[in-house]
């Protein structure tokens, strides 16, 4: 391909050398710098790609995006094209040497604080119910066809991204729906395409802090760049952020919510409670359809919201009533408030509720079904904020009946150090607790001492099948940890 044909969408300077050059392949890790590439220096926050120009050059690179200065020698007949924003550049480049795929898929992305994850899973399996073949891509995995490849990041690299849009297509998808992190906004992984359909599910202080956002109005303003970039923009009319985020928006709007102004609404909302399972059922109105009612096999409110969420794109697809009620009523995601059959007498369930804010949420809508006594059990990530530790305690204390304090990934921190960090927080309160450090005998125990109306929140883990200890992740799956527990004590 030639070097011309894919900066045709950028603006862009050539400060060395012609784009009337071919180019065998793109490039942006300096490992893979090969004879006729070409190699885009990324500034990224531990390594700048720059600092490899006299590699590119030795290695006979043909060509290298750059957004600083650099030196090259004058006999050597490398191209160098000069951009603003080299990552910006790398999603324009990227979708047109992998042929722009997007614009022969349609694709849905979904932001907010909350709710990404499982609502793309809804999505989809309503989307395949009705017959449509559906990649995904998100925090656990991307899917595409039978092959499911797990995530480094909520969104990926621009890059990778479209190379995965591109097996996508030939693998026949026709719709993606994918997870819009704001970091991957405002990192320019999603540029290049244009989204069929852009949602947002909610807005809370998340992700501020060093290599993330500097304060809630830049989250803000990065979620709200999803809607510059979509036909369609769905939005959550009941978040007080809805129309900050919408701020500068181009294309057109639908609203979802409790709210019964918004085009799409839930009401009637009753909880479900079925041996070892929880949910919820409620009534669907809005604009030109005909009222219908759904039951998620998940508790509280803001299951309602991600089926709500989910039901609002799906109708843009022709998708059968029928064809809704029964994708939602048979729909489970990994690791969100995952329930696992253990007894008739008590619910135990899995969640990736590993922050404050998360577990407040989950713990605040399992009070609802008035458990005989609500258990916590979680743990905190080691070489992370204390911060996090001690707002989990207090939470967990505080909403709570009986908190499990254990190990979740202590890294390079000893476990015991990071449960004294959640006891401090777990103090404040008059909460009840005990110390597993084990995460195995602490699950054991909760199984073993259930009792009945019991609902019991493994927390923190969720999809994840590892635990991370010095820097080796070791198997660890929470199911499977049941299982044998289970067994053991046949």
């Amino acid at each position: 391909m030639k070097c011309e044909e894919l900066l045709k969408n950028l603006s862009y300077e050539c400060i060395k050398g012609t784009v009337d050059r071919e180019i065998t392949e793109v490039v942006n890790d300096s490992r893979k710098i090969s004879e006729g590439c070409l190699f885009i220096c990324i500034c990224g926050y531990k390594v700048d790609g720059h600092s490899y120009v006299p590699e590119a050059v030795q290695k006979r690179a043909a060509a290298i995006v750059v957004q600083k200065e650099v030196e090259i020698p004058k006999e050597s007949d490398i191209t160098v094209i000069r951009v603003e924003d080299t990552r910006y550049a790398m999603a324009f480049i990227a979708a047109a040497y992998f042929g722009h795929p997007a614009d022969r898929l349609k694709v849905i992305g979904i932001t907010g604080t909350k709710g990404k994850t499982t609502t793309t899973y809804l999505i989809k399996s309503i989307l395949e119910r009705a017959g449509y073949k559906v990649g995904l891509v998100g925090t656990i995995e991307t899917i595409i066809g039978e092959k499911h490849i797990p995530a480094n990041n909520t969104t990926p690299e621009s890059f990778l991204l479209q190379k995965y849009f591109k097996e996508m297509e030939e693998a026949g998808c026709e719709i993606v729906v994918m997870e819009v992190a704001s970091q991957g906004l405002k990192l320019h992984r999603t540029q290049g395409f244009t989204f069929e359909i852009g949602i947002f599910t909610n807005l809370e202080p998340d992700h501020i802090g060093p290599n993330e956002h500097a304060d809630f109005q830049e989250y803000l303003a990065c979620k709200g760049l999803l809607f510059r970039q979509c036909r369609l923009g769905i939005v959550n009319k009941d978040d007080a952020h809805a129309e900050a985020v919408l701020e500068g928006h181009t294309c057109r709007v639908e609203t979802y919510g409790f709210d019964a102004g918004a085009d799409l609404y839930a009401e009637d909302l009753k909880l479900i409670t079925k041996p070892g399972e929880l949910g919820i059922d409620f009534q669907v109105k809005g604009k030109g359809i005909e009222p219908f009612s759904v039951e998620v096999p998940t508790p509280g409110r803001f299951s309602v919201y991600n089926a709500l969420t989910a039901i609002a794109v799906c109708r843009h697809f022709q998708v059968e009533t029928s064809q809704i009620q029964q994708a939602l009523l048979g729909a489970h995601v990994k690791g969100r408030i995952e329930m696992v059959p253990v007894s008739d007498q008590f619910t135990l369930l899995i969640d990736y509720a590993h922050n404050a804010m998360s577990l407040k949420s989950l713990l605040t809508t399992l009070r609802e079904y008035n458990p005989g006594r609500l258990v916590c059990l979680f743990g905190c990530g080691g070489n992370r904020s204390k911060l996090r530790r001690f707002e989990m305690g207090e939470v967990s204390g505080t909403y709570a009946d009986l908190s499990i304090i254990t190990s979740d990934n202590p890294r390079f921190e000893k476990p015991q150090d990071i449960i004294e960090d959640i006891k401090t927080g777990i103090n404040k309160t008059k909460g009840k607790y005990i110390e597993i450090c084990d995460r195995k005998e602490a699950i054991a125990y909760a199984i073993d001492h259930g009792q009945p109306g019991d609902i019991i929140v493994l927390a923190g883990k969720g999809h994840e099948d590892y635990q991370e200890i010095e820097g080796v992740k070791y198997p660890m799956d929470e199911r499977v940890l049941i299982k044998e527990i289970l067994e053991e004590r046949q």
